[in-house]
């Protein structure tokens, strides 16, 4: 009985942390509630009014959200900091609520400040952020001079209420918050094998529904190794154990998608394109029959069920001689005599499993330590000895610091230029609908502009916030009328609206919307101004507090779209060469590189990319073909990635590994791959490039194929195939980018 609740309480564990890596969310939402609470809890045993309470619990939230430093220390500072500013705020929101040229000019100038400051980083965005909101507080709850010691008392509070969630009640170390990314990882990996093995058993009729959550499994996987990417150079004690920590994330999840596509290709009637794996919506391949027999089919169902265990169990602490059998058993498939008799592409799949057993190996040992080596076979022996090999030629290196642009081509600039503009409109169009709450609109201009950078994100983002908030004025229409007078139901409904918003916040910004909204109307409530004419005019406000920011996104040092995915587009290239170039030439038996973090590069470019084209493939974008185009292109760039991922990956083996040799003929095999890379990245930067994309032999035959030629086994093999799709991916780009392809020559 015992032991079934752990298991329950195991899997509960798992589940959450996979769907919240690093619990960031929760902890957010947490964090927040709990000092609204607390601040609501002080104010009202000191008999403060429900103006005071709705402007401490609102002061809370800010203290609360605008910090976003990763240190203790650097958020203590900055929450310091904020004190004082917010105290300003509120005080010139007190004195200028009533002069209405002067208190609308300043607002502007406050709202350039906030923005401008992104510049200085985390703190300058924060202390922006919290003079910004305190000020639309002031005249939210209608500060006046008399009120101001009342206010500037709960602002106190606020702060000292969020100190305390923050440092005691509710802390999140860098430390802390990788463990439980890790953990977060661990149960993504095994939720991937899940996937991949529904994948095996599933019916031509369900394949497509079981290749799509493959490809989610792969997509977020990726995610959590991108977040923890983000967090190890705080979460770890020095710049080695961090560099072994993504080298391990990385073969891991570079192993479990390629085990992925060996399943797709052994139950394919041919090899599976690896686009199939990027592209969403991408109809799976025909499949050919009962690609795996029966007998075989048993074992590679029991081995994938091993797999997911060993993941799951990796974390656990669980060093028994039962997890010690399972590991050794998968580890085995590394060796060729240890193979099942099938087909190549089952057998691959059998490999597929050797490897990623091996990368949960190094996973386990990296993030665990050492691991009880008396139960080892020869085979897990020399995994070991290979990871230790690897981790002792782990180095630190550099980066260099990125070019910084002046003037109004920085971003932050521009914003702010932006963002004045549009609030200026916003201000003046607010006050014709409402003298009174005007600010909705400035709200909105505000929030639109945030993490947003072209046209088209501004367009998309206040698109979904005018959404939120008519389903949001919805709810708060029932939920005001079920409240009714009942201050302390509403101020519970509050609450949990927020942790709402905040738990949201990062899946969808149209739902953190709705909550916004409608906690808004349980405020109006508490503030007794409610009525069904004051949230009909929030989404007038929202809808010309949108209009105001895409005005001046569009007429005032504009960013297209198209200008802003091109240069992203641009910078994918440039990396996509860089990693292609460096790990051909390692392989080909040049100088070690940084081919791990030049890898992430690439990947932080991709989803940089990826995050710029969200508003050519939004469903309401009117021109389909482009939307079909945008999305097929940032399919065959993961694509890229992933081999590009995989050759970096096989390049840093070489070193610790005498199985591999180096082979001087793949550099000039992949020099016309690179070429291609930079051709068409020329030709996106200049569409009146004449370069054109070169096309011929196959990689393989560049190396030569007669009986005479020296080969090095199934590594070089995986290589040659990894370069081989590379090159035909790259090809493939020229035709949606208006790229023309020279024809073969010969």
């Amino acid at each position: 009985m015992r032991a079934a609740g752990r298991a329950v309480r195991a899997r509960l564990r798992d589940r959450i942390a996979a769907s919240d890596p690093g619990l960031l969310r929760l902890t957010a939402g947490l964090r927040t509630v709990g000092a609204i609470a607390l601040t609501l809890a002080v104010l009202s045993l000191l008999g403060a009014d429900v103006h005071l309470l709705v402007a401490g619990a609102m002061a809370a939230m800010v203290a609360t959200f605008a910090i976003r430093e990763k240190q203790l220390g650097a958020q203590a500072v900055t929450l310091a900091l904020g004190l004082p500013v917010a105290l300003a705020s509120v005080s010139l929101g007190a004195l200028l609520n009533s002069r209405l040229v002067i208190g609308d000019a300043f607002f502007v100038v406050l709202i350039f400040c906030a923005v401008y400051g992104r510049r200085f980083g985390d703190r300058g965005t924060a202390l922006g952020l919290i003079g910004f909101q305190v000020y639309f507080l002031s005249l939210f709850v209608g500060a006046t001079v008399a009120t101001l010691p009342a206010l500037c008392g709960a602002m106190a509070l606020a702060f000292c209420s969020s100190a305390l969630m923050r440092f005691a009640v509710v802390p999140a170390t860098p430390t802390g918050v990788l463990l439980r990314m890790r953990l977060a990882f661990r149960a993504r990996l095994a939720q991937l094998v899940s996937a991949q093995l529904e994948l095996l058993d599933a019916p031509a009729d369900e394949m497509d529904k079981a290749l799509e959550a493959v490809r989610e499994g792969t997509a977020r996987l990726h995610e959590t190794a991108m977040m923890i990417q983000d967090r190890l150079e705080e979460g770890t004690p020095d710049e080695s154990a961090a560099r072994l920590v993504q080298r391990r994330i990385a073969d891991a999840e570079i192993a479990a998608e390629r085990l992925g596509l060996l399943l797709l290709t052994a139950r394919s009637a041919e090899r599976a394109d690896t686009l199939t794996l990027h592209l969403p919506g991408a109809p799976a391949p025909s499949l050919a029959g009962p690609a795996v027999p029966d007998e075989t089919g048993a074992t590679l169902r029991r081995d994938l069920q091993a797999l997911h265990a060993l993941v799951l169990r990796a974390g656990s602490g669980d060093t028994g001689t039962g997890l010690a059998h399972v590991r050794n058993r998968l580890l085995g498939y590394r060796d060729e005599e240890n193979l099942p008799p099938a087909s190549a592409a089952v057998q691959d799949v059998f490999r597929g499993i050797g490897e990623s057993a091996r990368a949960v190996l190094g996973l386990r040992i990296a993030l665990d330590g050492p691991q009880d080596e008396s139960d080892d076979t020869p085979a897990t022996a020399r995994s070991r000895e290979e990871l230790d090999a690897e981790d002792a030629a782990i180095d630190g290196g550099e980066e260099a610091a990125p070019e910084e642009q002046t003037g109004l081509r920085r971003p932050t600039t521009r914003a702010a230029v932006q963002v004045a503009v549009g609030s200026s409109l916003a201000i003046v169009g607010g006050e014709l609908l409402s003298t009174q709450r005007w600010y909705w609109a400035v709200l909105t201009c505000w929030i639109v502009f945030l993490n947003t950078a072209s046209t088209g994100e501004i367009l998309v983002k206040g698109y979904r916030r005018l959404l939120g908030t008519v389903f949001g004025v919805v709810a708060g229409i029932v939920l005001a009328g079920l409240v009714g007078k009942h201050n302390w139901t509403a101020f519970a409904l509050v609450l949990v609206l927020i942790f709402a918003m905040f738990y949201s916040a990062p899946l969808s910004y149209t739902l953190m919307s709705f909550f916004v909204t409608a906690m808004l109307g349980l405020l109006y409530t508490l503030l007794h101004t409610y009525s069904l004419d004051v949230l009909v005019l929030r989404i007038e406000e929202t809808a010309l507090g949108a209009a105001c920011g895409v005005v001046a996104a569009a007429l005032v040092l504009p960013v297209q779209t198209d200008r802003r995915t091109n240069e992203l587009l641009g910078t994918v290239l440039e990396r996509l060469a860089e990693v292609t170039e460096a790990a051909v030439g390692q392989l080909s038996g040049g100088p070690a590189d940084e081919l791990l973090d030049k890898a992430r590069d690439l990947d932080q470019a991709l989803a940089d990319l990826r995050a710029a084209t969200q508003p050519l493939i939004h469903p309401v974008t009117p021109l389909r073909t482009r939307r079909h185009t945008a999305r097929y292109v940032v399919a065959l760039l993961e694509t890229c990635a992933y081999h590009a991922r995989t050759l970096a990956a096989t390049a840093e083996l070489l070193p610790t590994h005498p199985s591999i040799a180096a082979d001087p003929r793949l550099r000039g095999a992949a020099g016309r791959t690179v070429r291609n890379i930079e051709t068409i990245a020329v030709r996106v930067a200049d569409e009146h490039a004449g370069a054109q994309v070169e096309t011929g032999p196959s990689i393989a035959s560049l190396l030569g194929s007669d009986a005479g030629t020296p080969r090095y086994g199934r590594i070089t093999d995986r290589v040659l195939r990894h370069l081989e799709r590379l090159d035909e991916a790259v090809v493939g780009l020229a035709r949606p980018l208006g790229v023309p392809v020279a024809a073969p020559k010969g």
